[in-house]
């Protein structure tokens, strides 16, 4: 199954990055019997954040849902870090909550974390199928469009 979803990354031309430290008061990941909470991702890219800005305003929905992949992105990087470097132990993505910094106006939140889902699923397959919830806030930590938490599922 790890090789599987290696491969399905592979074929998607994405690198999971290192997992990134936390840079306040919590950590990154905990593991309490058979799941594991990922803390919220932003959507970092070579070290900084890749999508900053509010949908509705400086942001796009088509850049909001890229910002979203990279949230998955380095949700997977911190599943992987914590699962000792292996996705096959994802047994399915339980939920993902998504933050969307949005104009009061806007209310395509769930468009946005579209992005994410989409991009779970092509990678995890059936696995990657979660709930979720698509919250539209007024600002989010460094100026980021979104930032998405996760609960998996551990094999």
């Amino acid at each position: 199954m790890s090789a599987e979803i290696e491969a399905r990354i592979k074929d998607l031309g994405i690198t999971i990055p290192q997992a990134a430290i936390p840079v306040a008061n919590y950590v990154p990941f905990v593991i309490s019997g058979s799941h594991l909470y990922i803390s919220g991702q932003l959507p970092m890219e070579n070290g900084k954040v890749g999508v900053t800005g509010h949908l509705g305003k400086e942001v796009d929905v088509a850049t909001g849902q890229r910002a979203a992949e990279l949230c998955a992105i380095n949700i997977l990087a911190q599943a992987k870090s914590a699962l000792g470097g292996d996705l096959g132990r994802i047994g399915r993505i339980v939920k993902i909550n998504g933050f969307v910094a949005s104009m009061p106006e806007f209310g395509e939140q769930h468009l946005v974390i579209n992005g994410a889902s989409n991009l779970l699923v092509k990678i995890l397959g059936d696995a990657g199928i979660h709930a979720r919830a698509a919250v539209g806030t007024a600002s989010l930590p460094f100026n980021a469009a979104v930032e998405i938490d996760a609960i998996i599922e551990i094999a």
